[in-house]
């Protein structure tokens, strides 16, 4: 009897330690908008495995991405810092320095060991923004975040190590700018989540962070000026016979159900390691869908009810599909429509891991969220993009899309897709979040 309590003892022990220091995988795609997955409305592309983990996890409703272009909504997610206090807020150069806190150093402090696959975006091999110098153990995938318009590339990058990619040939053109292949043999997105799972084997027994920063379902926008047809994808799938679908439509449908048949492989990989129970996984965007390579967004409704789309700051351009799952932690079948954002990831990863975030970060740990707790609200979140910029606070957001338009006031609460413009009515308001607008640089 002793010795089965003792047993008992250290398993629970064992239990509880591994519950504090939780794997957390962070997938974040590009280009998807909030009404392409089945969870979230759509209703032709199908995503079975994604609308699986919704049913098992918590669905965020009202979840932003850090911008509405690819570089600085990534600089948002990995330093916890909104659009007001990051040095670019537009997909001008930028290359992490010693100055830039991540979230992945913060982590490897926790003694996590941390990785990626994707996009990366903040500095190439030789520069003081290369991954592995900016907190990140492993990489594998573009560094350049226009080299990963193509899904043909002659190579992608393991670390510092160039990975040819067998029998692409890269087209020569000038309107390709060396992003077109005329020879497509080997799809980087499934080499690039090879790498990601391999990474996780490798990884299991002791606690990781793992971004998986896919590339789909962003056009090749070379390719579309090149071909009319910027959607690479090795095969339509189950949409290649639907006659009255255009290519680049059934491109599109089969990136993002192809991803999606990848989520799957992935939880079925967490089960069989035996770590399903002790990993946070968290899928969204980047930012809001794209009208690119010959793909037009409306064509699925790829915004659902919201208006815009990518380079807005109306709620299509930033606000994004997020769920979470966490089994024995996150209440499966829930969902939230607090405001969150991607500058909340870093608090909350670091309360998981249990290391202090930096002070001067913008986020909020959405923990109790995860958990089903009360949860601290944002004051406000900004947003600004190239001239145009705006606020959400409560249900109320302001929007401002150059210097001298006039400011436009709506009421998210039900007016989801900012169509009654409510500024003329609530002057004092429009004046109230315009100095908090003015406020939030710095």
């Amino acid at each position: 009897m002793r010795t089965l309590l003792i047993v008992a003892l250290a398993f629970a022990l064992q239990s509880t330690h591994a519950a504090s220091k939780p794997n957390i995988i962070y997938i974040m795609v590009d280009d998807l908008g909030y009404g392409d997955l089945g969870c979230f409305g759509q209703r032709f592309i199908k995503t079975p495995n994604l609308d699986q983990m919704a049913a098992e996890g918590l669905r965020f409703t009202s979840y932003y991405a850090g911008c509405t272009v690819c570089r600085p909504s990534r600089l948002s997610l990995w330093t916890g810092k909104h659009m007001g206090h990051t040095p670019i807020y537009s997909n001008a150069k930028y290359e992490f320095s010693v100055a830039d806190i991540t979230v992945g150093e913060l982590l490897q402090e926790a003694g996590y060991r941390t990785g990626g696959i994707g996009k990366w975006a903040m500095g190439g091999p030789e520069s003081s923004g290369h991954p592995n110098r900016n907190g990140f153990d492993f990489w594998m995938g573009y560094l350049d975040q226009g080299e990963a318009h193509n899904f043909y590339p002659t190579h992608l990058w393991r670390n510092s190590d160039k990975v040819e990619l067998p029998g692409n040939e890269l087209l020569d053109h000038p309107a390709a700018r060396g992003r077109v292949a005329k020879k497509k043999t080997t799809w980087s997105h499934d080499v690039m989540t090879k790498e990601a799972f391999d990474f996780i084997r490798r990884n299991h027994k002791r606690p990781f962070l793992l971004h998986m920063h896919w590339t789909v379902p962003h056009a090749n926008n070379e390719g579309g000026r090149v071909s009319g047809d910027g959607m690479e994808v090795p095969g339509y799938g189950i949409y290649r016979s639907i006659v009255h679908w255009p290519n680049t439509e059934k491109g599109q449908a089969a990136m993002i159900t192809h991803m999606d048949s990848q989520v799957g492989e992935l939880f079925k990989l967490l089960k069989q390691l035996k770590i399903d129970r002790n990993t946070l996984v968290f899928f969204t965007s980047d930012n809001g869908p794209h009208s690119e390579g010959g793909h037009v967004h409306e064509f699925f409704d790829a915004n659902g009810p919201l208006r815009g789309y990518k380079r807005d700051l109306y709620e299509g351009g930033i606000r994004v599909p997020a769920i979470a799952r966490w089994p024995g932690i996150v209440k499966a079948g829930t969902e939230t429509d607090e405001p969150l954002a991607f500058w909340d990831f870093l608090p909350t990863a670091c309360e998981l891991a249990g290391v202090k975030p930096p002070k001067d970060i913008d986020g909020i740990s959405f923990v109790p969220t995860l958990k089903g707790e009360k949860q601290k609200s944002h004051d406000h979140l900004y947003w600004r993009y190239s001239n145009k910029r705006a606020i959400r606070r409560g249900k109320w957001k302001l929007v401002q899309v150059k210097p001298d338009a006039p400011f436009e006031l709506y009421n998210l609460q039900n007016d989801i897709g900012e169509s009654n413009n409510l500024a003329t009515q609530h002057p004092a308001l429009v004046k109230q979040l315009a100095t908090l607008m003015d406020a939030a640089v710095r």
